[in-house]
């Protein structure tokens, strides 16, 4: 377990931070071509802890390049298998050697509290990158049934060169998920970090040529999406596309395919996901344990948050009782102090959002204070089933409570939305469990507990939360794979035609 240090310990570990502030293009740290820049604040304090280089579609062209000439020239492409996996572990390893000073700076970027950095981010970021190495070398390909005159083999590919595009509310672990199947398949990778949270990412850049990864396989090209983000997903030299963030924005990735090269795209997106309590769940403390815990980690920035909590109404006010109760363990409060659960939301922009969902309309049953950056874990009483806390994704610590007559009412009220990401279930009923976890339309659907599953599991939405693939498991470095077929002609008439 992460030994936590002191308030005071963390910030002399902030103070003491060399921020890199450049994109990291073919194994160096380079500028803007345009010699722009942007500011990264801190979203708990409002200092500006660097400026950062605001790259453009020039900067994306040379990561292309650069990515493609590394590429067909194989130095990681066509590495040994074994090879691709030791320098994968290696990097895991100065990952977590780095471990501490990569959590202060995820927290100072994005207003994560360093418990949640050092406790989750950290150690699964070291994981995922282990399991994906160790992986490598142990996906086998296939001999499909032929004649005696045919070997027909299935092989996997690399893709080629990949933009991974990510959220600003997990930046290392959401980059691992992605580096990880992706550069053990074999591609060169362009990461395009959020402009919210980009430190961390060039920083793992750089360990990265550390561990021995080549020049022009891991590139990182910080900015904007105007101006990073939609040049790569129109570029006619990037194979394949993988995103992580909004509904909205995955929309736009699908249009710049279809108006460029149809590289393939894979959408991790948004979710208002439930958690189903039935009137026979036993435990009500260590339930309401796990809703809030679903609702309010990470401030509720996750896109697997359980947004909605869906409950049956024997149980509705003993529940609600134990939540109360459970909250009293969230304290709000400056993310660098290992005693604060809930920190700083992202920009000022993202807490406007989120404060414009409170005091109109539904009822405030705990929580409710907004101010200077931070919201309080907020807990609504919803009685309109149209109500806009209900049917949109608020990305906040906002949980909406609606009160149902009964199961069947419950799994209804789960799948009306647009959305299908995850969902929870909590029933003493095995028949009752399977059955409603059968029902929901979701991606992931965990019973008696909040979870996404782990590393070995698919991860990925139904309808608007999920499009073109899986990350987690196996399942991920389908994105990061072509499949083709090799037909071998062994009959004696080959061998006449051939000579």
């Amino acid at each position: 377990m992460t030994h936590l240090l002191t308030t005071e310990e963390y910030r002399a570990i902030a103070a003491s931070l060399s921020l890199p502030t450049q994109a990291f293009i073919d194994g160096a740290f380079r500028p803007a071509k345009s010699g722009a820049t942007f500011d990264t604040v801190n979203p708990a304090t409002g200092a500006v802890l660097a400026r950062v280089a605001s790259c453009g579609a020039a900067d994306v062209d040379f990561a292309v390049e650069k990515a493609r000439d590394a590429f067909e020239d194989g130095r990681w492409s066509r590495l040994h298998p074994g090879e691709r996996k030791a320098v994968l572990i290696r990097l895991a390893r100065l990952i977590r050697r780095n471990a501490r000073e990569l959590a202060v700076m995820e927290s100072l970027d994005a207003g994560k509290t360093i418990f949640d950095c050092e406790t989750v981010d950290l150690p699964e970021t070291v994981n995922c990158l282990t399991w994906h190495a160790e992986l490598i070398d142990k996906i086998h390909d296939q001999v499909s049934p032929a004649s005696d005159d045919h070997i027909a083999m299935v092989v996997r590919e690399p893709v080629g060169v990949v933009g991974l595009v990510l959220p600003w509310n997990f930046p290392l672990l959401m980059l691992a998920w992605k580096i990880g199947p992706a550069l053990a398949a074999g591609c060169s990778v362009i990461v395009k970090p959020a402009e919210e949270t980009s430190l961390t990412a060039l920083r793992v850049a750089e360990l990265a040529m550390e561990a021995g990864i080549p020049a022009g396989v891991f590139n990182v090209v910080t900015g904007t999406g105007p101006e990073v983000g939609e040049p790569l997903g129109r570029h006619m030299d990037v194979d394949a596309i993988s995103f992580t963030g909004s509904t909205e924005t995955g929309r736009r990735f699908l249009r710049y395919a279809a108006d460029s090269n149809l590289k393939e795209v894979t959408l991790e997106m948004g979710g208002k996901n439930p958690a189903v309590v039935l009137d026979d769940a036993e435990n009500l403390d260590r339930i309401a344990a796990h809703v809030v815990n679903g609702a309010f980690w990470n401030m509720g920035e996750n896109c697997s948050a359980s947004s909605r909590l869906i409950v049956q109404r024997g149980i509705r006010d003993a529940l609600l009782k134990r939540i109360e109760a459970h909250l009293r363990e969230w304290p709000m409060g400056d993310p660098l102090d290992p005693v604060n659960r809930v920190g700083a939301l992202v920009s000022p922009a993202h807490f406007d959002k989120v404060a414009s969902y409170l005091g109109k309309g539904p009822k405030v049953l705990m929580g409710g204070t907004a101010k200077g950056g931070f919201v309080e874990p907020t807990v609504l009483e919803i009685t309109d089933r149209d109500a806009v806390q209900l049917r949109e994704e608020i990305f906040g610590p906002v949980l909406s409570v609606v009160t149902v007559e009964s199961a069947d009412e419950a799994i209804a009220l789960a799948n009306d939305t647009e959305y299908g990401l995850a969902a929870s279930i909590f029933t003493s009923n095995i028949k009752r469990a399977l059955r409603g976890a059968r029902a929901i339309r979701a991606g992931t659907v965990t019973v008696n507990t909040f979870g996404e599953g782990d590393i070995s599991t698919p991860f990925g939405g139904f309808k608007q939360s999920g499009f073109g693939g899986r990350d987690n498991g196996i399942h991920a470095h389908d994105q990061y794979t072509r499949i083709k077929t090799i037909w071998v002609d062994l009959s004696d008439d080959a061998d006449e035609a051939v000579s």
